[in-house]
């Protein structure tokens, strides 16, 4: 799938969570952007396994530009139950255009976090 980018204020960092028995790890951070019509847009970003460490890099009103690529998951309890299905933006690396930390650029290594996301049985 292609790699995307977004830019945005960013609104909140979350702490990073830890989920399932092999300690899958996920950090969110919303970015904000306003439209000409004054319309603002709330977009969650994921940040997984060591991505989480990188958002450290990060301050509340930094302006960034975020490379992302969707991911999309089914995930069903059991073979009765209804199928659910999740999108998500996960980020793969960051760029600070303007605030506390200009200029600085996280990298990710998209293909370690993706094998290690698809070991983990999480429903999203």
């Amino acid at each position: 799938m292609s790699e995307a980018t977004v830019r945005g204020v960013i609104h909140l960092i979350e702490e990073t969570k830890t989920y399932g028995q092999k300690g899958f790890r996920k950090r969110l951070v919303v970015l904000e952007q306003t439209t000409g019509g004054g319309f603002t847009n709330y977009i969650p970003v994921e940040f997984i396994k060591d991505g989480c460490d990188a958002v450290d890099d990060l301050n509340m009103g930094d302006d960034v530009e975020v490379t992302y690529r969707l991911s999309g998951r089914r995930w069903q309890r059991d073979p009765s139950s209804e199928a659910k299905y999740f999108l998500s933006a996960e980020a793969l690396n960051f760029r600070v255009l303007s605030g506390g930390g200009s200029g600085q650029a996280g990298q990710i290594d998209p293909h370690q976090a993706l094998a290690e996301a698809a070991e983990d049985d999480i429903p999203f």
